[in-house]
């Protein structure tokens, strides 16, 4: 009796354990597509409309230093 709660207790254990790995392993992999997913899709995206926004505030802003400018002239 008390050789089969050993078997069965180790038999859990290795179970345990492999299920372990297999969920370590799945996320590292996980973890790579996400990585992965950040590099190739977001950071390109946020790059892409920081400038865009960049650029329509110079815009915005040469406007209102052409409105300055002209307003101070015709004072």
């Amino acid at each position: 009796m008390a050789d089969e709660a050993k078997t069965s207790g180790r038999t859990t254990f290795r179970s345990a354990g492999s299920k372990l790995d297999e969920a370590a392993e799945r996320i590292e992999h996980e973890a790579e597509q996400f990585i992965k997913y950040l590099n190739d899709e977001v950071v390109p995206a946020v790059r892409t409309h920081s400038t865009r926004a960049l650029r329509t505030a110079s815009e915005k802003m040469r406007d209102l230093a052409d409105y300055m400018e002209k307003h101070q002239k015709s004072e």
